[in-house]
């Protein structure tokens, strides 16, 4: 299983995730945002931080960057996707995932650690989860304010297009766990295939005790449970992966 991280003019949060990866000890290797090639990688990873200076609106250049063609092909053939803040950005804009992101409703940047309640147990970056399992991770954004049309909203919830949500340390939903105003305290949702994943958390900054938590290993390590999956059929699903 071997992953891409891709990096923007701007970006800021490359290296964390390819560290973490590596201390996963995954096969891990950059994309530089104009390649045409993804190198043969299984997952590609879009990190956080402010491409292209975040000019427009966040992630909308790098939407157009020579790579999205190519993660655009890979994800239509199941290729596995996932967007960590300003990646999350860039996927919406590039249209591989639903809805927008806007500035914080508090019009604040928030840098702080939140608590997320497991919606969708079944994605490739989930399968290591049970449904209402509480994650703790970081946030650091100005522009995470998830937001989607009334139609959309109720799809993404029929279909299980939300994959986590904000809420208090128990899983409850209090206005006060919502640190950016998203819409029905949405921080991640994936595509109907759901082989791309968006989430404005860091898995990558809370991959190792020393940075306070591993709760984002289990995002990042579900990937190869679902390999599993995919090669072995439903035998082990919802069983953690060791390590």
């Amino acid at each position: 299983m071997k992953f891409g991280v891709v990096v923007f003019p701007g970006s800021n949060c490359e290296v964390d995730a390819h560290e973490a990866l590596r201390y996963l000890e995954y096969p891990v290797r950059y994309l530089w945002h104009a390649e045409r090639d993804l190198g043969g990688v299984d997952v590609v990873v879009l990190p956080g931080g402010f491409s292209y200076g975040d000019y427009l609106r966040a992630g909308a250049i790098a939407a157009w960057s020579p790579i999205l063609s190519e993660i655009r092909e890979f994800a239509e053939r199941g290729g596995l996707v996932l967007g960590i803040c300003n990646g999350f950005q860039i996927l919406t804009e590039a249209g591989l995932l639903p809805g927008a992101l806007g500035r914080n409703e508090d019009l604040v940047f928030h840098c702080e650690t939140v608590h997320l309640r497991v919606e969708n147990a079944n994605t490739p970056f989930t399968r290591e989860l049970r449904v209402g399992e509480v994650l703790r991770m970081p946030i650091a954004h100005g522009e995470g304010r998830y937001w989607a049309p009334p139609e959309e909203l109720d799809r993404l919830a029929r279909t299980g297009g939300v994959v986590l949500r904000y809420c208090g340390p128990r899983g409850e939903p209090t206005a006060d766990a919502n640190p950016n105003g998203s819409l029905e305290d949405i921080a991640a949702v994936c595509n109907p295939e759901g082989n791309v994943v968006g989430m404005m958390p860091h898995p990558e900054r809370a991959a190792e005790a020393v940075l306070g938590g591993e709760d984002g290993r289990f995002i990042l390590r579900s990937a190869l449970l679902w390999a599993a999956y995919r090669a072995h059929g439903a035998k082990g699903v919802g069983a953690r992966v060791g390590g």
